[in-house]
This record gives structure tokens, C-alpha cells and sequence, in this order.
């Protein structure tokens, strides 16, 4: 009878133990799965991460890419360009008399005050040259004229902005006369002349006005002008130039600051 308790018993023990090796193979398996699991989700975190990088580099490019406005306030700016000038006969002198358009120089210093958004008060200092060439015939006696006339010059202008690179000038113009130079030929003989700048029939300063049209692309600035007196520049005229009045074509380019 002992015996068979301890059969048994021994059989108890040997069940036991085989049920609690299986139950630690299922423990580990377990283990194993939410290891598994938990390196899924590692993925995923790695996953989300990336996409999340994806999304700041779009967003960053996006920004990058996408036009940015003027930062607003006031704006220096310089320019410099060519001029075509000539005059408009205002009146009419003993002489036959005809004119052509004569190149120069225009230099400017600007400054661009913002008032509202798409207008700006744009005053201006700047130097130009201006005045004609001329033919014709006096007593018979063919001459060929050039006149070269310096100014500095203060525009006020009134700048209307439709779009971001796009401006529409206008505005009055003061100019002061600083010197002036005439080369006169007469059968293939030339003279030139410093005019004095007392003579009581030449016009020191001078009110005008200027239209024009602005393009602009970064710092970068294209202008292109036409400017006229308002006044005659030379009094009541002379025996050999009737009164006139300038006009004046410019372009020019310079940088916005």
C-alpha cells in the first residue's frame, strides 16, 4: 500500500512539472509577442516621426517658395541712365529753325514713403542733362547748333503701386539750372561757348512735371520717364532761338536699399 502512495505521488510531481514547463513555454511565447508588439510599435513611432518630417520639409519649402510681401517702411534707393532731349517751340523767332533730340546724363538719389498700401510720396535729387541740336540757316548762311544744359533736379512724386513690381509715377519737378554750353558750326568751323549764367533772358529755375513707369524685381529698379517745363527757359527768345521749353525722355536703373 506504501508503495502505490508513493507510484503515486511520484506521478503527481512528474504531472506538475510538465504542466509548469508548458505554462512557462506559453509565458515566453507571450514574452515574445509583446516583444514583437512593442517593436511594431517602434516601427509605427518611426513611422509617424518620418511623416512628420515629410511635413515640416513641405511646409518649410512651401514657405520658402511662396512670395513674400515688402517688410513696408521707408526706402532709400539710387539710379543712373541715359536722357533723349529736346525742346518744344513755344514761340516764334526771325529764324528758321529746327530741332533734334540730343543724348545726356541723369543721376538720382530716392527716397519711397510708404502712406497707404499701393501709394507712396517718392521725393527725389537728382542731376540731369538736357538740351537739343539743331540745323538751319541764318542769312542765307547754314549752322548746325547744340545746346548742353545742367540741372539738378527735385521731383515730388506720387507713386501708385497696382501690383508688387509695378509702379505708376507722377508729380512735379523743380529744376535749377547750374550751367550751360553751346557749340556752334558754321561752314565745318566749330565754337563752343560757356553761357553766362547772369544773361537776364536765361531762366534759372524752372517748374515742370513727370509721368512715368517703374518696374521693379528684388532690390532692382527700371525707370522710364518723360519730363516737360512748364515755363520757357529762355525768356521771350532771341534773333536766333525762339522761346521754347524742354522736354525730355529718360531711362535709368539702379537698387532699392
Amino acid at each position: 500500500m506504501k508503495k502505490i502512495w508513493i507510484a503515486t505521488g511520484a506521478i503527481l510531481l512528474a504531472t506538475a512539472a510538465k504542466v509548469t514547463a508548458q505554462t512557462d513555454t506559453t509565458y515566453k511565447k507571450s514574452d515574445t509577442t509583446i516583444t514583437k508588439s512593442d517593436t511594431t510599435y517602434g516601427r509605427s513611432d518611426t513611422t509617424v516621426t518620418k511623416a512628420t518630417s515629410v511635413n515640416t520639409v513641405s511646409s518649410t519649402s512651401s514657405y520658402t517658395h511662396s512670395e513674400i510681401p515688402d517688410k513696408g517702411g521707408v526706402r532709400f534707393g539710387i539710379r543712373a541712365g541715359v536722357n533723349s532731349s529736346n525742346l518744344i517751340k513755344s514761340g516764334s523767332g526771325a529764324v528758321d529753325f529746327t530741332t533734334g533730340a540730343k543724348l545726356g546724363f541723369n543721376a538720382a538719389a530716392f527716397l519711397e514713403i510708404p502712406v497707404v498700401n499701393g501709394f507712396s510720396i517718392q521725393p527725389e535729387l537728382q542731376f540731369s542733362q538736357k538740351g537739343y541740336k539743331s540745323t538751319g540757316s541764318y542769312s542765307t548762311t547754314p549752322f548746325e547748333y547744340n545746346l548742353t544744359s545742367n540741372y539738378v533736379e527735385v521731383p515730388l512724386l506720387a507713386k501708385f503701386k497696382p501690383s508688387k513690381n509695378f509702379g505708376i509715377l507722377l508729380g512735379p519737378q523743380f529744376s535749377f539750372l547750374t550751367s550751360t554750353k553751346t557749340k556752334w558750326t558754321v561752314n565745318n568751323a566749330s565754337y563752343e561757348e560757356i553761357v553766362q549764367q547772369h544773361i537776364d533772358n536765361l531762366r534759372k529755375n524752372v517748374f515742370g512735371g513727370v509721368i512715368g513707369l517703374e518696374a521693379m524685381g528684388g532690390p532692382i529698379v527700371f525707370d522710364l520717364r518723360y519730363n516737360i517745363d512748364f515755363q520757357n527757359n529762355n525768356g521771350d527768345g532771341s534773333s536766333s532761338t525762339p522761346t521754347y521749353k524742354n522736354q525730355v525722355f529718360s531711362l535709368s536703373a539702379g537698387f532699392r536699399f
